[in-house]
């Protein structure tokens, strides 16, 4: 099982000359990583951010900027103590969390006002 995160903005398009408009998601990220993770993720305090953004009221990508930067702050400075965490499967390492980490909060910075959307 993983996690899958989507930033997606609508656009808005119109083929008679602005008399009616369709709506279209447009994908601007999308990135996946093991559930195995979420345990290393909430020691991060940033599960609710990557996995439960809804339930922070965090629907925007600007939401949840300052939470992954922290948490990410966070993980870089004791990675001893994050890698504690790593499964024992070896599915969902600490050395692929946090490229994962940081791509999502550079993609957030991109598109800040893009919605969240996540697969669990």
């Amino acid at each position: 099982m993983s996690l899958d995160v989507q930033l997606i903005r609508k656009v808005y398009l119109s083929y008679d000359e602005g008399k009616t408009y369709i709506e279209k998601e447009e994908e601007l990220y999308w990135s996946n990583i093991t559930h195995n993770l979420n345990k290393m993720a909430a020691k991060a305090d940033i599960y609710q951010a990557l996995w439960r953004p809804e339930e922070i009221n965090s629907t925007k990508a600007k939401n949840i900027m300052k939470l992954l930067e922290k948490g990410l702050k966070n993980l870089k400075s004791r990675p001893e103590y994050f890698e504690q965490f790593n499964s024992s499967n070896g599915w969902g390492l600490y050395e692929n969390f946090v490229p994962f980490v940081e791509n999502y909060l550079k993609a957030c910075k991109e598109f800040p006002n893009a919605d969240i959307y996540v697969c669990r």
